[in-house]
């Protein structure tokens, strides 16, 4: 598994004795960077075998144990030095070594002195990969053995104490950010203890599991998958001063090249939790069974299972109802009716006899189920079928405007595809637009399972349809959110809000929405001078979501064959382009803009596979070429997998999600549901690369990369050592560590820096 450990810089001096029991290293110091440049395993065996992080954050004072496996696999003892980049403001604690031979030391250095180190080792192995670090703090120790043909295991210990804005915590670990690692294990665990109840987890670097202990406590790892991803670690925490008080928080990044000296916010909200004695929105629930000779068996048996377990899951005094179709619509009652023993009894005698046949009249069971119905507050409509619509009123837009025109009770509408043969769009569309989500069954998958998942966490919303504004100013200062509309909030939910805001005050933003039948609204005063390069993931995860976005409304407009050359098409389709070559966020149809030498999978693009990568332009009509393509796939595999990708990208958490990996690794489920891993993009703090045949690009550049450079510097020469201030100064020294040829703007050039193989 290739590590993301790249960050931990082991400085190994070599030495030539023969191997024997007394035998001692020579200090001939050869330093080497194993875990950024896979060569130097090659020249020198000693490797990084095993990184161990054990944090524990006690009330904004966090203690990092980093236990480092470091293994010499040749036949003569070698001597190690480890140089470990660590944020500012740390406080040295321990050292231990588990080794023969004298204790080594450990020493914190300063940046001016860490540079110095960072230079030399560059300079002697004209290698680029340390550049990234050039501006950190580093620990450094002394010089120790470690024997032949064995492990040896290194303890750093060191403390901090964690900024807090507004009741947030923030807590990085420094990694490399290059995708070229070597097989070190990285592993990972944070132990979160607070006075005060602990809010929201968030990972924006890493997907994470977390395992809540206690109101005040909690464990955060990585995932299995993301264990292997570059990147700083980065985590941030809320805390409130009790459960049943809301938490809200704001991370800010200002875009220096916005006219309107604005930026990109990103507010995440955990709501009050319930309490316990309060009464709870009764729910009228109708239910939706596709009974089309295509459900038999397996699947019609799985849609008896969830059915019941439904019913059961119901309170008394709630409404129901059970809606059953095929050629013909049926129901179980005229309308909803209360749960009681007698229902429920009747329901489930009802739900038996359903029998699989005929064809799919997807129209008249959902306007027959958006009837309106009892008085309840909070009306769903779980809405299951296998096909697409096969008898009745068959157009994909006449289907979506008719339910959205039918529903005068607000009815939230769940829709579960199940198989392949699903209108994904459609599905989608009636869902999120009533405040509902779509749900796809894949072939295998239990039926059962998956509704009864949705069901069991839709038991009445902390608030129903919110909205986020900044209402205290004259002028808008907030614009181009992500979701545009908000989905209601369910109990544990997380609210997920990206935006743009304009100007440099400080403004306040308030989510407002209806809880229990009254008016709620939540505020929070945003600085936006607070935010910053620690913030540079929101902008690539606002155009995330974005383009997610975007493709939505793309696939809504390819109903019914749509028009390929509608003008509102081609805007939608050039601004899908522009964020993917601005923000680095590839998607299937953009894939072709990092064109990578040897790449063995192009998603039907002979572009690619010739590897010449296409001008903008050239590559805004491919990219309309294959939409208008994709467009006519709305069921099968061609048509989920495209609703895969659009979900993965409007729900990004992190640079780590499906939509995309850290350091520029990048997820999409191909035309055969199968998981391809884009890598010729590469994210360095809020900078980005995009490869383009043999070189890398500055996606700032794309639009001018066939101009000739304003000047050429080979990677080692005097030329070089003095940009690197400038390249410390923009913060660009990290899209160095890959190597080969870089094409940037530097100082105001276009420069093209030669850093060899």
């Amino acid at each position: 598994m290739r590590s993301a450990a790249a960050a931990l810089v082991l400085a190994l001096a070599s030495f030539c004795s023969a191997p024997s029991a007394t035998a001692q290293p020579e200090h001939h110091p050869v330093d080497i960077v194993p875990q950024i440049r896979t060569r130097h395993l090659e020249r020198w065996p000693v490797q990084l075998q095993r990184a161990d992080a054990k944090v524990t954050i006690n009330d904004q004072v966090a203690t990092t144990t980093l236990v480092l496996t470091l293994f010499n696999p040749s036949r003569s003892p070698m001597e190690a030095r480890v140089t470990l980049p660590v944020p500012d403001g740390i406080t040295l604690r321990s050292m231990a070594y588990d080794g023969v031979g004298p204790e080594p030391t450990a020493t914190l250095l300063p940046r001016d002195k860490a540079r110095d180190i960072y230079n030399s080792i560059v300079s002697r192995y004209k290698d680029p990969a340390l550049l990234e670090f050039l501006s950190s703090t580093l620990i450094q120790t002394s010089a120790f053995p470690i024997p032949a043909n064995s492990s040896q295991n290194v303890t750093i210990v060191y403390e901090q104490v964690l900024t807090a804005d507004a009741g947030r915590v923030d807590y990085i670990l420094p990694r490399s950010e290059s995708i070229e690692s070597t097989n070190t294990e990285w592993k990972l665990e944070v132990t979160i203890k607070s006075q005060s109840p602990v809010a929201s987890i968030y990972s924006p670097s890493h997907e994470v599991q977390i395992e809540r202990r206690s109101d005040n406590e909690a464990r955060v790892s990585l995932t299995s998958s993301s264990a292997a991803q570059p990147g700083s670690f980065r985590l941030a925490y809320t805390t409130r001063a009790s459960k049943h008080e809301p938490s809200l928080t704001v991370f800010t990044y200002p875009d220096y090249s916005a006219p309107d000296s604005g930026g990109y916010f990103m507010l995440m909200a955990q709501l009050p939790e319930l309490d316990a004695k309060r009464e709870r929105a009764s729910r009228e629930v109708t239910l939706v069974i596709d009974r089309s000779g295509s459900m038999r068996g397996e699947k019609m048996e799985q849609a008896r299972q969830a059915a019941i377990q439904i019913i059961e899951g119901l309170r008394p005094g709630e409404s129901f109802n059970i809606i059953d179709y095929s050629d013909s619509v049926e129901s179980f009652k005229p309308a909803p009716i209360v749960k009681d023993d007698d229902t429920a009894r009747a329901a489930k005698a009802y739900i038996a006899k359903l029998e699989a046949n005929g064809g799919t009249n997807i129209h008249d069971a959902l306007i027959t189920a958006l009837r309106p119905g009892t008085t309840q507050p909070l009306p769903l409509v779980l809405f299951l079928t296998d096909g697409l619509p096969t008898v009745g009123e068959r157009s994909e837009v006449a289907i979506r405007n008719a339910a959205q025109k039918a529903n005068h009770a607000n009815r939230r509408i769940f829709s579960f595809g199940v198989g392949l043969d699903v209108n994904s769009p459609l599905l989608t569309a009636i869902s999120t637009t009533s405040r509902g989500a779509p749900t796809f069954v894949l072939p295998k998958e239990d039926v059962e399972v998956k509704v009864s998942q949705v069901f069991r966490r839709l038991d009445g919303p902390v608030m129903e349809a919110p909205t986020l504004a900044a209402p205290e100013t004259a002028e808008t200062r907030i614009r181009e959110l992500q979701p545009g509309k908000l989905m209601d909030v369910f109990e544990g939910d997380q609210v997920v809000v990206l935006g743009r805001y304009v100007g440099e005050r400080p403004f306040r933003l308030e989510l407002a929405g209806n809880s229990f039948g009254r008016e709620q609204k939540f505020a929070i005063n945003v600085d936006p001078a607070a935010g910053g390069m620690k913030h540079s993931f929101v902008p690539r995860l606002w155009a995330t979501r974005k383009i997610g976005a975007l493709i939505d409304a793309v696939r809504q407009s390819g109903a019914d064959g749509g028009n390929p050359n509608d003008p509102k098409t081609k805007e939608l389709v050039d601004e899908i382009v522009r964020l993917s070559t601005k923000f680095g966020v590839l998607t299937e149809y953009t894939a072709f803009l990092a064109v990578e030498p040897g790449q063995t999978h192009h998603f039907g693009l002979p572009a690619e596979a010739a590897g010449v990568p296409l001008s903008v332009p050239a590559a805004r009509e491919e990219a309309a070429k294959r939409v208008s393509r994709r467009n006519q796939d709305r069921s099968g595999r061609g048509g989920l997998n495209q609703e895969a990708n659009s979900k993965a990208l409007k729900d990004a958490l992190s640079s780590a999600s499906d939509g995309g990996g850290g350091g520029g690794r990048q997820v999409i489920i191909d035309e055969n549901l199968e998981r391809v891993e884009i890598t010729g993009v590469q994210f360095m703090n809020e900078h980005t690369l995009i490869r383009r045949g043999e070189r890398w690009v500055e996606s700032t550049l794309i639009e001018h990369e066939n101009e000739p450079p304003q000047r050429t510097i080979k990677f080692g020469t005097e030329e070089f050592e003095k940009i690197m201030p400038a390249l410390a100064k923009e913060n660009k020294q990290g899209l160095l560590a890959r190597g080969g040829k870089v094409y940037l703007m530097l100082e105001n050039q276009r420069t093209l820096i030669d850093l060899g193989e």
